[in-house]
């Protein structure tokens, strides 16, 4: 007996599932068309959107390509600064050195 109470649950289960498939085909069925003016319209918004997205996304690109160009900049002019301290340095060291190599020659000459 149980055997046939199962069949008939597994029948209604199986009727109730193709009824959900039928009402679901008929649901997309009654859809809008491609040609209906709404799914137009809905097309048309979805694509402004897509086209306004990849805009400011080529806005953010070309503001992190400027960012980075200015930092190489900035790095190129402290590194061009530095050069010139250095040779600046260098030449006062050079200077120096040689007023200290004459005064030493100098007190040397008084000396002797």
């Amino acid at each position: 007996m149980s055997a046939h109470k199962d069949d008939k649950d597994f029948r209604e289960r199986l009727n109730k599932a193709a009824d959900a498939k039928k009402t679901a085909l008929e649901k997309f069925r009654a859809q809008a068309g491609a040609d209906d003016p709404a799914a137009a319209e809905r097309r048309a918004a979805r694509e402004a959107i897509s086209t306004a997205r990849e805009a400011r996304a080529a806005e953010r690109k070309r503001a992190h390509e400027a960012d980075a160009a200015r930092r190489e900049a900035d790095a190129a002019r402290h590194a061009a600064e530095a050069s010139r301290q250095a040779v600046e340095q260098a030449a006062r060291d050079a200077r120096l050195a040689f007023f200290r190599d004459v005064m030493a020659r100098g007190v040397r000459k008084h000396d002797t």
